[in-house]
């Protein structure tokens, strides 16, 4: 993927301008621009580290999860609820971890309509070299320390809340 040329300005910090301009100050505005933004950023630099073993970042963050379990699988309403995403988006990341070998699916016998996620061999082994990976490249935030990355986490951590992402009991 070609970088794309550097502007001689920054166009989030011009935008802030002229939106002041037109419509009075709102930096939630430049914010939320900032935010997407570093998002589009961590998200392909994350892509390039886990496209070579097959993955994205979303299958990766399934694989680390079935590693976190006891047995090394949940079930598959578990894990969308874990990593917070549509029934349809989970089962569709588990079929490509299926087709590549990296994941084993059976029925659930402690729920008839379920279905279990189990890593396997190969899956572990993938998420190991990839998770290598990802902390050597400090998951794309090597631009910041580990405060400032605390930070970060603290900055974000209401905004989580308040989507009822968990009880902050």
């Amino acid at each position: 993927m070609p970088k794309p040329l550097s502007l001689p300005f920054d166009p989030i910090a011009r935008a802030d301008e002229l939106w002041t301009r037109r419509w009075g100050s709102a930096p939630s505005m430049a914010a939320i621009t900032s935010v997407m933004r570093a998002h589009q950023i961590l998200l392909a630099q994350v892509d390039a580290v886990v496209k070579p073993y097959d993955l994205t970042f979303a299958r990766y963050e399934a694989l680390v999860l079935l590693t976190f379990s006891h047995d090394g699988e949940l079930p598959m309403s578990k894990i969308g609820e874990r990593l917070m995403v549509h029934p349809t988006s989970v089962t569709n990341t588990i079929d490509r971890l299926q087709k590549s070998g990296l994941v084993a699916k059976r029925p659930n016998p402690n729920d008839g309509r379920g279905t279990l996620a189990s890593i396997t061999e190969k899956g572990r082994e993938v998420c190991e070299k990839a998770t290598r990976e990802l902390m050597a490249v400090d998951f794309g935030l090597g631009v910041y320390d580990a405060e400032e990355c605390a930070e970060i986490f603290r900055l974000l951590r209401p905004l989580r809340v308040a989507a009822e992402d968990f009880d902050e009991d």
